[in-house]
């Protein structure tokens, strides 16, 4: 099986509005096709020697690999966390209509129009 060319990434924010403005503002730049903002989850992690948990909104960006830079700097500069959760996963295989429509709305590879 061929990995192809998308990512999903995920992103956590402290509140539903600043999850809403990355998600819209990378559709908005076509550094994602699509940012779904999942329900508030609760995380737990170790920071700056303190075991710490709070409620937070995960975020999914669906893109192509050629605009995971793009969206990872957009992302980091517009956070207000210090060291914002950032992750990419490869999308192992998907349904062809809808990988070509990812990649016709992020314009990622210009006049190459497979998947």
């Amino acid at each position: 099986m061929k990995e192809s060319k998308y990512r999903m990434v995920w992103v956590t924010a402290p509140d539903l509005e600043t999850a809403r403005r990355l998600a819209k503002g990378a559709v908005e730049r076509r550094l994602a096709a699509c940012g779904k903002v999942l329900s508030l989850v609760e995380s737990h992690y170790w920071w700056e020697g303190k075991l710490e948990s709070a409620n937070e909104y995960q975020l999914v960006f669906k893109t192509h690999q050629d605009r995971l830079q793009s969206l990872t700097d957009w992302v980091v500069e517009q956070h207000p966390y210090e060291v914002p959760e950032c992750v990419a996963v490869p999308v192992v295989e998907g349904y062809p209509p809808y990988l070509n429509w990812l990649r016709s709305e992020t314009e990622a590879c210009g006049s190459d129009r497979s998947v």
